[in-house]
């Protein structure tokens, strides 16, 4: 075997030495502050591309029909896509600000129309004589015999959970609505 001189050993040691340093500062996901800058993490995820809702949209519109619209919009952007409402549409009777969903049905009356005048006063809750479950507010929930605020905001939590209902019959999977409230409930909510 062939001696080394002390120097030499010296120079292997400190380059073992530099070369364990840096494999330590590897293999616990640390980078070396002198070689490179930190840098921002990356995000590796793309954002999930939007979802799209199908509404179908009726009455005083100029072109009424089944439309897509993005999670997230609104019953005034349906009413958009259908071309507008019509001049003797009864606007103050639909809540254009209520989110869509899926399968939903968005009905805007005619002034003097039967729906609009059993309705009640404009603004009302369920001012077209139905609480449409898909868009109803806690507000609009709540008005409904037999749901005061918390089943109200049970039936949101259920909707937010596993997305439109696309029965009546889905609201005896909600806490508190049992059978006796559920037929009560039947004519006085849709989808």
């Amino acid at each position: 075997m062939p001696a080394i001189s002390r120097g030499r050993a010296l120079v292997y040691a400190l380059v073992l030495l530099a070369v364990l340093t840096i494999a330590g500062r590897y293999a616990l996901g640390r980078e070396d502050p002198v070689s490179e800058p930190a840098q921002a993490p990356v995000l590796a995820s793309e954002p999930a591309p939007v979802r799209k809702l199908v509404v179908h949209v009726v009455g005083a519109v100029h072109e009424p029909g089944l439309y897509r619209l993005d999670e997230g919009g609104r019953v005034d952007d349906a009413i958009r896509l259908a071309g507008g409402p019509r001049p003797k549409a009864a606007l103050e009777l639909v809540n254009l600000a209520s989110p869509v969903a899926d399968g939903q049905q968005v009905v805007v009356p005619l002034r003097g129309s039967a729906g609009a005048q059993a309705a009640g006063p404009p603004g009302a809750p369920g001012a077209t004589g139905v609480v449409h479950l898909n868009s109803a507010t806690l507000e609009e929930l709540d008005t409904l015999p037999g749901v005061g605020p918390v089943t109200a905001q049970k039936i949101l939590d259920y909707r937010t959970a596993n997305g439109a209902f696309s029965s009546v019959d889905e609201l005896d999977a909600v806490p508190g609505i049992g059978p006796a409230t559920l037929e009560e409930l039947r004519p006085l909510v849709g989808l």
